[in-house]
């Protein structure tokens, strides 16, 4: 089974268990947790789904989504997550350290591969630590931020 571990890790990325495995084995294969690590938050027992993506939050951030749900497969209704970009505004704030790619999807102006980055450089640099740090995100320019900046936290 492939599952996709990120956040507080030492080597985010997707790493390969058994059948069976639990989270505490994804976050092993991914070399473990790194300094600030808030394990309080994840299920460490959960059995794993294959495909799914572990997240590891920093401690004093927010609670993952759904504890890493796969995404569904085939095309879903616009206005859902990972239907059109831009076709519904999320009612709460998006946390940028626990939120999906379909549902960054649903941040007016961020559509598939803009939300890969977003994904990506969450994924490279550990996490964000504020809402700025989105203008390091190749692609959001000062107008795209403006836009999105109210509807993120961290």
């Amino acid at each position: 089974m492939y599952v996709h571990v990120v956040g507080r890790v030492r080597s985010p990325g997707v790493v390969t268990v058994p059948a069976g495995a639990r989270v505490e084995e994804a976050i092993k294969g991914a070399g473990g947790v790194r300094e600030g690590a808030d394990l309080a938050q994840v299920n460490l027992a959960r059995p794993v789904v294959d495909g799914e993506q572990v997240v590891v939050p920093r401690e004093g951030g927010a609670t993952p989504v759904a504890g890493g749900v796969p995404a569904p497969a085939g095309p879903t209704a616009p206005g859902a997550p990972g239907g059109p970009a831009g076709t519904a505004s999320p009612s709460a704030p998006v946390d940028l350290n626990a939120a999906d790619q379909a549902t960054l999807e649903t941040l007016p102006g961020v559509g598939p591969v803009l939300a890969a980055r977003i994904v990506e450089w969450r994924t490279t640099n550990g996490g964000f630590t504020a809402v700025e740090e989105l203008d390091e995100v190749s692609g959001i320019g000062e107008k795209l931020y403006a836009q999105i900046s109210p509807k993120v936290t961290v």
